[in-house]
């Protein structure tokens, strides 16, 4: 409320700040100043220029002085004080009445009030002038009258004493249906209802608030009224106490929150309406529940359910419990036509059908004397659809008398067809689930017979698997053994083939110099000469020679066929950075190559670290070298041998060794991890190179190898490991 033009500052006398008050008096248009002691109030009080004028005090009652609120007194004096308390007393209260307080504020109290209060209190100390005797309502002057008519709610002021109106505004003559003449001899009381909702008699309610509103007690009272036609009004109350010439009175807002309560019960409606089909409750429960809370919005309605048989044209009967059962018995079967009162008509036209006066619509032919004698006179009915096509039902509101449907009805219908459409529609579901469950119960009881007679069949294949699975087992013993005898047999004859040319040629020299040393004893008996034995010992020389360097490869081919099964016990496990282990191996791995050398590019990607195997990585790395050196090159003076990494996902690592020689044979990439398998045999090594690579990489590093190559472009070998190798 907008204060007066006149004088408009209001002081906080307080020891304690009250922001969201002083934002809110200054969002009024009122000017605000704060003093937090005693002597800064008296001092503001006194001030000279007009705009700087005083209009009324917010006291704090711990700084009105002692138990006689002296600075209440001295401040009272010349404006109207209001006094502040947290923790409000009736004692404390009337203490500052006395001490000539123009009211009590009880705190904590809401913003919005305090500032009404004050409103109130300036404009209505300004409306009146002085008088002796009683409240004279002709010294009413027109700012209070039009604080009154520019409130958007009822406002009715009452002489406390009397209980009566002594002023009213047009809001509360069209509020409760009744001329200002009527209000102005009516007690509150008067404007209620003979009890409220929960029983309580209203003249009790009033007393009760009243009391408390005399009290000082700021807040919103829930009242039930009466309009003149006998409608319910439920009312909110602000009340503000006026001290004025010796009497008291009560400014009372009232705010009609009836339209607020009816949405507020059409909301929770919805919701339990919702519950229940959610829990599958009944269908005629549902509706019986949904047109009763529709009544309940709007009093003197009748509102029925019909529903649609699933062949599109039947009607059946679905839900009145406002009604008796002979009502929709007299549509029970009925074909839905373009002139079947107003839900047949509304479910065939797919559209509503509005019927403003019974007795003279055609379409209720038949029917007139039905709806007379229920007390029909006019009706609205809305098809239930789940689509534009398929008509579930229809929902229909009957009217006591003629006319046409309000604009509230048509907010009541669209929320009551879209609630008997979800339970309409899910009663309709569940039915056609329960078809399929019995179909599918036949189902299962003929599924059943075939599968126990097919149990049956297959207990007795199982009886004869059994002893072929037997057999087969036999038979897989078999040729595993045979499997393995003939890879032991190939590895043999590996072994037996590799062996076989050192240990010949070291037999054959041994046995050459046997007999040899025979001649030479024969001769020693007939004298020896010294030509013979310088010719023996140059042969023994030579003999030894070639025995020492067949001996030396068998030793060396023994080696290799040892490390055909790596062992993980003798290899040492340490973390490394794999860059610095790949230079200090490419250095010996150089130095022992023959001319012509290969360039060697190293691609190492910088701070791979791995926890793993280096003797065991080292061998692999360095047979992949030598293969690529030997095979791949072979001699060739522009060869190049890339060694390359880089981290993959899952904290893997991709080493590679490619060369650009001449590349493998389609037909051999899938046999070049086989033991001795080789392209150059007598030249190259034994053929097991890439094999016991193999076994490293897949073993005891726990990765895997894979080789890609182009003949005449070259070959790469790529280990895939983990960095940390497994345990």
């Amino acid at each position: 409320m907008p204060p007066s033009p006149t004088p408009n500052r209001i002081l906080i006398a307080s020891a304690t700040a009250y922001p969201m008050l002083e934002r809110a008096l200054a969002r009024a248009g009122f000017q605000v100043a704060v003093a937090n002691r005693g002597d800064s109030a008296l001092a503001a009080m006194r001030a000279a220029a007009p705009d700087e004028h005083v209009a009324l005090v917010l006291l704090d009652v711990a700084l009105a002085g002692s138990a006689r609120m002296e600075l209440c007194t001295r401040l009272a004096g010349t404006v109207p004080v209001l006094v502040m308390s947290a923790a409000p007393t009736d004692e404390e209260q009337e203490q500052a009445l006395q001490a000539g307080a123009a009211g009590y504020l009880r705190l904590p109290a809401e913003t919005d009030d305090l500032v009404e209060k004050i409103a109130v209190e300036l404009t209505a100390r300004q409306a009146w002038l002085p008088v002796g005797g009683p409240l004279d309502t002709g010294n009413l002057e027109v700012n209070y009258h039009a604080l009154l008519a520019g409130s958007p709610d009822a406002i009715i002021l009452f002489d406390a004493s009397l209980g009566l109106p002594v002023d009213v505004n047009r809001n509360a003559e069209r509020m409760f249906g009744r001329s200002g003449a009527e209000l102005m001899h009516m007690r509150l009381a008067d404007l209620c209802p003979a009890a409220q909702p929960d029983g309580t008699p209203s003249s009790d309610a009033v007393d009760a608030l009243v009391a408390r509103g005399l009290s000082g007690d700021i807040r919103i009272f829930p009242l039930t009224f009466q309009h003149s036609s006998g409608r319910q009004i439920d009312g909110e109350l602000r009340l503000v106490v006026l001290q004025k010439n010796g009497l008291r009175l009560l400014h009372m807002r009232v705010a009609d929150v009836t339209g607020q309560r009816i949405a507020e019960a059409l909301r929770t409606g919805q919701n339990r309406l919702l519950e229940m089909i959610a829990r599958g409750a009944p269908l005629p429960d549902i509706l019986a529940s949904l047109l009763r809370l529709i009544e309940g919005q709007a009093p003197g309605l009748v509102c029925t359910v019909l529903l649609l048989e699933e062949d599109g044209v039947t009607v059946r009967g679905g839900a009145a419990p406002s009604m008796p059962p002979e009502f929709l018995r007299a549509f029970d079967g009925l074909q839905i036509g373009p002139e079947v009162g107003s839900c047949g008509s509304a479910m065939f036209r797919r559209e509503p059908v509005v019927v403003a006066d019974i007795r003279h619509d055609a379409r209720w032919n038949g029917w007139h004397a039905l709806a007379a004698r229920h007390g029909l006179h006019a009706c609205w009915a809305m098809p239930i659809m789940t689509d534009r096509h398929t008509v579930l039902g229809s929902f229909a509101i009957y009217y006591r008398d003629v006319r046409l449907p309000r604009a509230d009805d048509e907010r009541l219908i669209g929320v009551a067809v879209h609630l008997a459409g979800i339970a309409i529609e899910r009663t309709r579901r569940e039915a056609e689930l329960a078809r399929h469950r019995n179909h599918l119960e036949d189902l299962v009881a003929a599924r059943t017979a075939e599968l126990r007679s097919a149990k049956e069949r297959a207990e007795l294949a199982s009886t004869e698997l059994a002893a072929a699975l037997d057999d087969l087992r036999k038979t897989q013993e078999e040729l595993v053994r045979r499997d393995k005898l003939a890879a032991l047999g190939a590895l043999v004859a590996g072994v037996a083939h590799e062996l076989n040319t050192p240990i010949g040629n070291s037999l054959t020299i041994a046995g050459a110099m046997s007999e040899r040393l025979g001649s030479l004893r024969a001769g020693l008996a007939s004298g020896l000469r010294r030509s013979d034995l310088e010719q023996y010992l140059a042969e023994a020389g030579e003999a030894d020679e070639v025995v020492v360097r067949n001996l030396r490869r068998a030793a060396a081919l023994i080696t290799s066929f040892r490390q055909v099964a790596v062992d993980t016990a003798s290899s040492q496990r340490r973390q490394f950075r794999l860059d610095e282990f790949i230079a200090e191996l490419v250095l010996p791995l150089m130095a022992a190559t023959v001319a012509p050398r290969p360039r060697v590019v190293q691609e190492i990607a910088a701070g791979l670290a791995m926890d793993s195997y280096p003797g065991p990585l080292g061998q692999a790395v360095s047979a992949l070298f030598e293969n690529a050196v030997i095979h791949g090159l072979d001699g060739r003076g522009d060869g190049i041998v890339t060694l390359s990494a880089h981290a993959l996902e899952d904290g893997m690592i991709a080493l590679s060794v490619a060369d650009n020689g001449a590349g493998i044979a389609e037909g051999n990439l899938s046999r070049v991890y086989d033991p001795f398998f080789t392209t150059r045999p007598g030249a190259g090594g034994s053929g097991l190179g890439l094999h016991v690579t193999h076994n490293i990489v897949t073993g005891v590093l726990g990765g895997r190898i894979a080789v890609r190559s182009t003949p005449g472009a070259g070959t790469t070998f790529t280990m895939t490991l983990p960095a940390i190798a497994p345990g």
